[in-house]
């Protein structure tokens, strides 16, 4: 529903209670100075000597959170705390009261509370393992709301719901399913995005609990989503291909080490020496044969027949471009 949304807030903390695994007061000048203010604003006078601080149990952090919609005051909602500084680990500190400020610089949110970090990290003299991110963690339910995004859903004669994936055939299937169901027409598809409801004085709660529950059957998009960097390929039910032919060879030439000694006689003042020698064989696997993909084979035919070619997942994205630049291929193409 359009202006029901997330707003995204961010404010600078401090998190204190560390073993030795916050900032360094000498390089971190920030962490320096919001120690030094904190302190004065609780009746300590630390700027005569505010070089001197030496403790590595603070570190500054950077607080961001989600306030979703309706939330109310006094409400609360989970927190991401992320090293600022130097420090090294934040488990088991805690965060002090950190204001949350919108885009529009009012504050709505105040967090503080423990953080869990979830990461273990352990260093001796020689070694270190760490397992997470131990510089950046959560704060539970640690947000408490202090004031709301106004938004009236009640006294509407209107509402726009808007598609998560845009596609005119989903919007005019959702138009006709909510007008088929009130027995008028309520609802009309501006675009492939946007659905626009008319209340004429019903409860918009009732009305739109009643919309919520009705099934579409969103309409598919002919799309391969290809990740070359870890091989991964998404097919739609909805991709095509045209007759054409594939053949697919795989050129191998695994070498092999076999260095035999060469050993002199008994009597002889050679020195043994190791010759070396290799072994490499090619095999371009010239005994596959090309296999014929008819037209408009569904996605199960089409893997069937790839499959039978004895093809990996980066051989199947090289054969899927060639396909689409033969033009024999009736789905877009997405790389990542």
């Amino acid at each position: 529903m359009e202006g029901v949304r997330y707003n995204q807030l961010v404010g600078y903390g401090l998190v204190i209670g560390l073993n030795g695994t916050g900032d360094r007061l000498r390089s971190a000048v920030f962490t320096r100075q919001s120690l030094v203010g904190m302190l004065e604003r609780l009746g300590l006078n630390t700027r005569d000597f505010e070089r001197q601080l030496d403790t590595k149990n603070i570190a500054a952090v950077v607080v961001t959170a989600n306030l979703p919609a309706f939330a109310k005051p006094g409400s609360r909602i989970d927190v991401g705390v992320s090293a600022l500084g130097d420090g090294t680990n934040l488990t088991g500190g805690t965060l002090l009261v950190t204001p949350l400020p919108g885009a529009d610089g009012a504050v709505y949110t105040v967090a503080p509370g423990a953080l869990a970090t979830g990461a273990i990290a352990a260093r001796g003299d020689t070694d270190s393992v760490m397992c997470g991110i131990p510089t950046a963690g959560r704060v539970s339910n640690g947000a408490i709301v202090e004031r709301e995004v106004s938004f009236t859903l009640a006294n509407r004669d209107r509402v726009r719901l808007s598609l998560r994936n845009p596609d005119l055939t989903t919007a005019r299937r959702i138009a006709t399913a909510i007008n088929n169901s009130a027995r008028w027409k309520v609802v009309t598809a501006t675009d492939p995005r946007t659905v626009s409801v008319v209340l004429n004085g019903r409860d918009p709660v009732s009305f739109l609990t009643h919309i919520e529950r009705l099934r579409i059957e969103p309409d598919q998009i002919a799309r391969v989503v290809i990740d070359e960097a870890t091989g991964t390929i998404v097919m739609g039910d909805a991709v095509r291909v045209s007759t054409v032919a594939i053949a697919q060879s795989n050129l191998t030439s695994p070498a092999t080490e076999t260095p035999p000694l060469s050993q002199p006689n008994a009597f002889a003042q050679g020195k043994t020496q190791v010759v070396p020698r290799t072994g490499i064989e090619i095999e371009d696997q010239s005994d596959r044969r090309p296999g014929i993909l008819t037209q408009n084979v569904t996605l199960q035919e089409l893997v069937r027949s790839l499959n039978s070619l004895g093809v990996g997942p980066h051989e199947l994205i090289s054969i899927l471009q060639a396909i689409k630049a033969a033009g024999a291929f009736q789905a877009d193409l997405k790389l990542r």
